[in-house]
């Protein structure tokens, strides 16, 4: 099972949103996120979206469908479907095993509920014993600056997720957290 990272090229939408958006959120053409979305279909095939919240609810995918269902991760065990992922700051997360395979949202409050570890226990659950993860680009904890209050709530449950900004404020490296598992 392969996966594939896009990038902001090959696609139709213009001006800020140039050109392979995918997501119908940002305030772009819908009927260009859609043309965007036919275009990667052509390279990976039938895929399913979700409707991300910062959630903790995984959902498994028994069909391809053009409804979204809300949810911070997907998985499925159907061979030869696609599960998207999108993210702006936060860590794409891509789980494979020889059975099933996960897409998952995980930003600060992913990390905070577990939302990871939900995926990886719905994978086991359709029969997933071996599970890989790659991780993937995603802001940095020298970038990623958060109040004190929200370092210090992190930090707490994830020590290791303890950064500091290129200007002494308080951050969060959650790829280092992430990393850990």
């Amino acid at each position: 099972m392969g996966y594939r990272f896009t990038n902001r090229t090959g696609g139709v939408s213009t001006g800020a949103f140039s050109s392979l958006n995918l997501a119908l959120h940002v305030g772009d053409d819908p009927a260009r996120v859609l043309e965007n979305r036919r275009i990667l279909g052509q390279e990976v095939g039938e895929h399913q979206y979700m409707e991300q919240v910062h959630g903790n609810r995984v959902v498994i995918i028994e069909a391809v469908s053009d409804e979204h269902p809300t949810a911070d991760a997907l998985v499925t065990g159907i061979p030869g479907v696609a599960l998207a992922v999108m993210v702006a700051d936060c860590i794409p997360l891509l789980l494979t095993s020889k059975v099933a395979v996960a897409a998952v949202h995980v930003g600060r409050k992913g990390l905070m509920n577990s939302v990871a570890l939900g995926a990886i226990a719905a994978m086991r659950e359709i029969g997933a014993t071996q599970i890989s993860a790659v991780i993937g680009p995603s802001i940095c904890g020298r970038c990623y600056e958060v109040s004190q209050e929200i370092h210090d709530e992190v930090v707490a449950l994830h020590p290791s997720a303890q950064a500091v900004t290129a200007q002494g404020t308080p951050a969060l490296d959650l790829p280092a957290r992430s990393e850990e598992h």
